[in-house]
């Protein structure tokens, strides 16, 4: 076992790689499976066991630190924003009253109502009070009541 072909063992190593990848799509593991990538190709051209590991550790450290923020940054280009999304930090009125905990409450926007649950579970929020949209959890928008100043 410990004769086995070093090109062997870095074909193992990008196999576990990026099926960690596949499995997580945390773009991670990706750019070291690179680094392996190009340890298991010196193999072939004689590098030694240091040669190899230089490789892996620059080339991985190097993918990781140059290209991930880029890779980051164009898949969130691609994520499809949705008119939901603007409602996100809009001021509505309560139209029944919010309850978490009795899975009740709906607030009216432009004529369309909405589920509507607030921030903390333990608050009861009456019809008729203005809530902020703090976010949108699948068909529910969840709200913090606004405080009304005297």
């Amino acid at each position: 076992m410990l004769n086995m072909n070093p090109a062997i063992g870095w074909l193992v190593l990008i196999i576990i790689l990026l099926v960690i990848e596949i499995a997580t799509l945390g773009l991670t593991t990706i750019w070291f499976a690179g680094g392996a990538t190009a340890a298991f190709l010196s193999t072939f051209f004689g590098a030694g066991p240091v040669i190899q590991w230089m490789l892996f550790l620059v080339l991985s450290l190097a993918f990781l630190l140059l290209t991930r923020p880029m890779a980051v940054r164009y898949m969130k280009n691609n994520q499809v924003s949705t008119n939901a999304d603007s409602l996100v930090g809009k001021t509505v009125v309560v139209s029944e009253k919010i309850d978490n905990l009795a899975q009740s409450g709906k607030v009216n926007i432009a004529d369309i109502e909405w589920m509507a649950r607030s921030t903390d579970d333990l608050k009861i929020i009456p019809a008729g009070r203005k809530v902020k949209i703090c976010s949108i959890e699948g068909v529910k928008l969840i709200v913090e009541e606004i405080k009304e100043e005297n």
